[in-house]
């Protein structure tokens, strides 16, 4: 049976390429940072990358190892690669960190004292398992006299915000006797550190309870896998042996245990390429320090830097309007720290070639009320009047919550629509 063909620069669709987005595509070996503004076809570069390591024959599909945060970005970028790479060319790990840590903890799970067998938790079953263990924590000050699943949700969040910055429950011992040792005589600094020292030991006492009966939270996976590639260097080096080549998506979101996780992964070949704009950060709340990029640049002065400004969805006014408004970050973000121009340019245009504009106007309302109203009543008098199609309107919300109001007022002004996303 004959070799399937490798595949071609016209195959993988590099003459496509912006020449940027083919230099990032075709970078050869040592450490990689795009940073890709919104719409500048970042997934496209980090899918068609893996396909060329692959046509080039510079890594086989098994050394490469590409990590994301969602299920569903994974299964899209898995499904772009298995388009590009013909049959019997495919076996490169595509997954999500927790997806990827869950099972290098489960095969390796007797290196860490644990059973190959764990059941991984949601939020509300880890809060049923600890209100039937309430006691078992060595809760004192921070015993809970009512709402114990709210005082519980409390706790649990110090615990993950201490794993995401790489504090194990030794370390935060470790603080808290440093602040006993130097409160001396002080009341009020030997209060805090009272607290912080029961912090530290129901830390300690939660991560004891929940290995015992075989169970993990979504925290505690990456937290076991960086643990396991520092306490046992030959898995590390095999681990480096097989994953010759590893790309991180949305980078920006990253947390501090993750970085470290990557670079170890990574190892004495820097092998790495990472994609993420610091713009496109949402996600501090939840431990991402977009630091990262900054000091990825740090650990890795002679990175390639490569950065997409070229936008495939929007027209130029929005996107300009889009730039006035985030530099009012500066001067903590990458453009005004590097020196970088990240202005985004339009390339999408009208069918008389001219460049796509659109409009964006700004306005204030007083209540979340006044808005919604005020928006059904803009549809639908234009609706009535025939200047707009339904199919022309879209109303965009942070969170599903945000658009109950709009679907009142809709129905109120008799305007029919659809709900998107809710499932």
């Amino acid at each position: 049976m004959s070799a399937p063909p490798a595949p071609t620069p016209e195959l993988l669709g590099l003459e496509q390429l912006h020449p940027e987005q083919r230099e990032a595509v075709t970078h050869g070996e040592g450490p990689l940072m795009i940073v890709a503004g919104a719409g500048t076809g970042k997934t496209q570069v980090v899918t068609q990358r893996i396909a060329w390591l692959i046509s080039s024959k510079k890594a086989r599909p098994e050394q490469i190892l590409a990590l994301t945060f969602t299920d569903k970005a994974a299964a899209e970028m898995e499904s772009r690669v298995d388009q590009l790479v013909p049959y019997g060319l495919v076996g490169a790990t595509i997954a999500t960190f927790n997806a990827f840590c869950d099972h290098l903890v489960r095969d390796h799970a007797i290196e860490l004292g644990l059973t190959s067998r764990l059941r991984v938790e949601s939020t509300a079953e880890i809060l049923v398992f600890l209100r039937e263990r309430l006691f078992e924590l060595g809760l004192e000050r921070y015993l809970p006299l009512g709402q114990p699943d709210a005082h519980l949700r409390s706790l649990l969040g110090l615990i993950d915000r201490a794993r995401n910055e790489d504090v194990s429950p030794a370390r935060y011992v470790a603080f808290a006797d440093a602040l006993t040792a130097g409160a001396g005589e002080d009341p009020e600094r030997l209060d805090r550190a009272a607290s912080e020292r029961e912090k530290a030991r129901v830390y300690a006492r939660y991560e004891e309870l929940l290995f015992a009966a075989g169970r993990v939270d979504f925290g505690s996976q990456i937290a076991l896998a960086l643990r396991l590639l520092r306490e046992r260097p030959y898995l590390r080096r095999q681990l480096q042996d097989r994953y010759r080549w590893i790309l991180v998506d949305e980078f920006q979101d990253t947390n501090h245990v993750q970085f470290e996780l990557v670079q170890m992964l990574a190892g004495p070949r820097r092998n790495l390429t990472v994609v993420g704009d610091d713009d496109q950060s949402i996600y501090r709340f939840r431990g991402a320090r977009i630091e990262n990029l900054l000091t990825f640049l740090e650990v890795h002065p002679d990175a390639k830097q490569i950065l997409l400004t070229r936008n495939h969805r929007s027209g130029q006014r929005i996107l300009d309007d889009a730039h006035r408004l985030v530099r009012g970050n500066d001067p903590h973000r990458l453009e005004a720290q590097r020196g970088w121009d990240k202005r985004l340019l339009a390339q999408r245009v009208e069918a008389d070639g001219a460049t796509l504009q659109g409009t964006v106007e700004h306005r204030l309302f007083a209540t979340g009320r006044d808005e919604s109203e005020w928006v059904a009543e803009w549809i639908g008098s234009r609706l009535e009047a025939g200047t707009l199609r339904p199919q022309d309107v879209a109303i965009i919300g942070r969170a599903h919550q945000h658009l109950d109001a709009f679907a009142l007022a809709l129905k109120g002004r008799g305007v029919r629509f659809r709900r998107a996303g809710t499932q």
